[in-house]
């Protein structure tokens, strides 16, 4: 394991939420109090490489009020870098969740219409100045799902990136609710995607994007596998991709991890979730533990127990960021699941 990349610096771009929960397991149409907590995909992968120890950047448009500084702030104490951040607009975006159960899905309703990040235009930041010092950069497929303006801005922080010779990574991370702007994803995705060199995708969003299907009859490394083959006729640059696989066995979870890495394949074990205490942001914390691997020079099979660990602990914390630390992933990674008091 190589652990000396000290000049490692990983910025990301989307928007920055207020995340709106019901608590005590109520409906939205029981509700009468609020938790909030900030989040977001990009947001989300930056608190957890911070804590790894990796510098980050994130990058977005904000509001200049007292909710959008609540945002910064909880960034802010986790060491995330907002320097580079714009402002205007007139409102942070807002998403509610309903948290759901053994029974019945968990429902989120987004309000992000108008906001700052959703009307942001193009050339309000300059991407040569952003990513001078920039070893690394992160988008995810929710940027040009909020709007049209927002698609244009990742195109502009991609083709500067390109263009700068950085690495670029994404999460596919398709979402329904999004995409109300007139344009299909197909129209949109592939154009972007076609830069990135790793790439966090699942099926689905896959088919979505790009049209490309699978067997369901087939094993899950199979498609994988078959899948990359053919995203790398879409994407030209690709040399890492990733997928996470969940599966329910009764009332457990079960969560794995596959990855195509330097031509190599591997797959994590399985891992049993018997209790999922927050979803939310688990994704983002597999994509944070593999950028973690990838930029520590770990081996394919490291990096992807990485990852997969990072997904699984995130389960355990509520809210959408990770709270964590290389001691505890380590751990996991070594001995699984505890329900041991560590003192």
């Amino acid at each position: 394991m190589n652990t000396t990349t000290p000049q490692t610096r990983i910025a990301t771009f989307g928007e920055l939420l207020l995340r709106m929960s019901v608590t005590d397991g109520n409906r939205f149409t029981q509700a009468n109090e609020i938790k909030i907590n900030v989040g977001g995909a990009e947001a989300n992968v930056c608190v957890l490489l911070s804590q790894l120890g990796i510098p980050t950047d994130y990058i977005t448009r904000l509001p200049e009020n007292d909710l959008a500084q609540l945002a910064l702030n909880e960034l802010q104490k986790y060491k995330v870098s907002t320097s580079k951040c714009v402002y205007g607009g007139e409102r942070l975006g807002l998403y509610f969740v309903e948290s759901g159960n053994q029974i019945r899905q968990s429902q989120v309703i987004y309000d992000r219409s108008n906001s700052s990040f959703a009307t942001i235009q193009k050339d309000q930041i300059n991407w040569d100045v952003a990513l001078a010092d920039v070893t690394h950069f992160h988008w995810s497929g929710i940027s040009p799902g909020v709007s049209n303006e927002a698609g244009l801005a990742c195109k502009e922080a991609i083709l500067s990136a390109h263009k700068k010779g950085i690495p670029i990574s994404s999460d596919f991370n398709f979402r329904s609710k999004l995409w109300q702007y007139g344009k299909h994803p197909s129209e949109i995705m592939p154009d972007l995607l076609q830069y990135s060199t790793i790439t966090v995708a699942d099926l689905d969003a896959v088919e979505i994007y790009f049209g490309i299907k699978t067997d369901k009859n087939e094993s899950d490394a199979n498609r994988f596998q078959q899948t990359f083959e053919l995203l790398k006729t879409k994407m030209p640059f690709l040399k890492t991709l990733a997928m996470s696989f969940r599966k329910s066995d009764g009332p457990a979870h079960l969560y794995k991890g596959l990855l195509l890495h330097e031509g190599h394949f591997y797959e994590t074990k399985e891992q049993k979730i018997h209790l999922v205490t927050d979803q939310i942001g688990s994704g983002d914390a597999f994509t944070a533990g593999l950028l973690y691997g990838i930029t520590h020079n770990f081996s394919g099979q490291e990096c992807i127990d990485w990852a997969t660990a990072c997904g699984v602990i995130k389960q355990s914390v509520h809210g959408d960021f990770a709270i964590s630390n290389p001691t505890e992933i380590s751990h996991f990674i070594k001995n699984g699941s505890s329900n041991r008091i560590n003192r």
